[in-house]
């Protein structure tokens, strides 16, 4: 926590809804296509990597968790070889 100030829950709140919301798209993508640009992984898929990582990391891991297609992209795309390999470098608050 930056400056010792607890985190703002209607700010998370917010910004989780509007995550969902998003993912609701990718969920009717994904029923079509195993990857976001189709059937072949790409940079679109790489991109969300890191930032889907910390996320999985929180409560507000249930956004992805409830959507049955994109959970499945992203245990898919998290469980390359490559990124195992990098995550096991990054840091969650600290650790």
């Amino acid at each position: 926590m930056d400056g010792g100030k607890s985190p703002d829950q209607s700010i998370i709140d917010a910004s989780v809804e509007k995550l969902g919301k998003v993912l609701d798209v990718y969920e009717a993508r994904l029923t079509g296509t195993r990857y976001l640009a189709g059937d072949f992984y790409s940079l679109a898929d790489l991109h969300h990597l890191p930032y889907t990582y910390y996320l999985m990391k929180t409560p507000a891991a249930s956004v992805v968790d409830e959507r049955p297609h994109v959970k499945a992209w992203w245990e898919d795309i998290s469980s390359r070889p490559a990124f195992k390999k990098v995550a096991e470098g990054m840091k969650f608050g600290g650790k």
